[in-house]
């Protein structure tokens, strides 16, 4: 054990951990972002409020009984480096910490406490090769870890593979993403409350379409959770 705490502690000094904000070295129980950019993180705190900005620009769209994000996303902000680490560094890692985090926020709300399935947006299987992981899934999997809920996955599912949503406009994401999901068993849904995760909320063409299928489970209740939120 000593020999192996001597080790890591030369390795950090000839490959210093980073803070992938300010680049500044890491000490201690740090990982990902250093104290200080921790302490910067901009929180939403959406989940307090029933009627906050991203629930309202879904009303009239789906039926949700929970809606919040963990993050606001500033181009060249904080969220954008852990977002950018996680989706194309392969930074696994900051999807279960930040998920885990994000999870312990909202753990007190009502509905989060009686939740019985937490269920990750899918990526289609060509872009998942591509990728070698689900983001939502690590996400997921970080929130199931503090609520001790299960990440129900391989039952939403993308069928058809769509392109990138960055600079589309709202109508163009809707036709983009529109009838692109499916269930693979909507019984097993059946009067449960379930929990959709998802990275990044934008113009929201990506829940409403996931939250379309949902309109066949009967007495199936609804909440979304993102990482980060984005301004349209």
């Amino acid at each position: 054990m000593v020999v192996s705490k001597w080790f890591v502690g030369l390795l950090d000094l000839v490959f210093p951990v980073v803070c992938i904000n300010c680049g500044k070295s890491m000490i201690g129980s740090e990982r990902i972002l250093c104290t200080f950019c921790m302490l910067k993180l901009p929180l939403t705190n959406y989940h307090t409020d029933p009627e906050n900005e991203m629930a309202k620009s879904l009303w009239g769209r789906v039926q949700l009984e929970f809606c919040t994000a963990y993050l606001f996303f500033k181009k060249g902000g904080i969220t954008q480096n852990l977002l950018h680490k996680l989706k194309y560094k392969g930074g696994k890692e900051v999807g279960i910490i930040f998920g885990n985090r994000f999870g312990r926020m909202i753990k007190e709300n009502d509905f989060i406490s009686s939740l019985d399935f937490i269920i990750p947006v899918p990526l289609h299987p060509k872009k998942l090769k591509a990728r070698g992981f689900n983001q939502c899934e690590k996400i997921a999997e970080g929130v199931s870890l503090a609520l001790g809920v299960p990440v129900l996955n391989n039952n939403l599912i993308r069928v058809i593979h769509t392109e990138s949503q960055t600079r589309k406009k709202r109508f163009e994401r809707w036709l983009n993403v529109s009838e692109k999901f499916a269930l693979s068993n909507p019984q097993l849904l059946e009067g449960k409350r379930i929990l959709i995760i998802d990275d990044v909320f934008t113009t929201g063409a990506t829940i409403e379409a996931c939250c379309e299928v949902f309109k066949t489970v009967k007495n199936v209740r609804i909440g979304v959770a993102t990482l980060a939120l984005a301004a349209n």
